[in-house]
């Protein structure tokens, strides 16, 4: 159950991950300290939720899976709220972190 545990957290953490990447966006777009606020407590707590996941869950699997969660949702963020395009080379890389990311999840014991 604890590791179990840690994968929701990871899920979590990753989440946050892009969602305070998208709030960066956005506020390069135009500073309002409200969204400023949000974007640093998604910061916060997407370590906070990262650093439980390491509790249970190797390094080498737990950080390169935040990082790719992160680097996947933000590329569909992107796409959905600010207009960026994917070419065949970008759907392939995004391919290919994906299969990273389950290959090493494969591999937690």
């Amino acid at each position: 159950m604890e590791v179990f545990m840690a994968w929701i957290y990871l899920l979590i953490a990753g989440g946050l991950e892009v969602a305070w990447a998208a709030g960066l966006k956005r506020l390069g777009l135009g500073f309002s300290w409200g969204l400023g606020a949000l974007t640093l407590l998604a910061m916060a707590f997407s370590l906070i939720a990262l650093y439980a996941a390491m509790a249970k869950l190797p390094l080498g699997i737990a950080y390169p899976i935040w990082t790719g969660i992160g680097s996947v949702g933000s590329v569909l963020v992107s796409v959905a709220f600010f207009h960026q395009s994917l070419s065949f080379a970008s759907i392939a890389g995004l391919t290919l972190l994906i299969a990273g990311m389950l290959l090493l999840g494969s591999d937690a014991h």
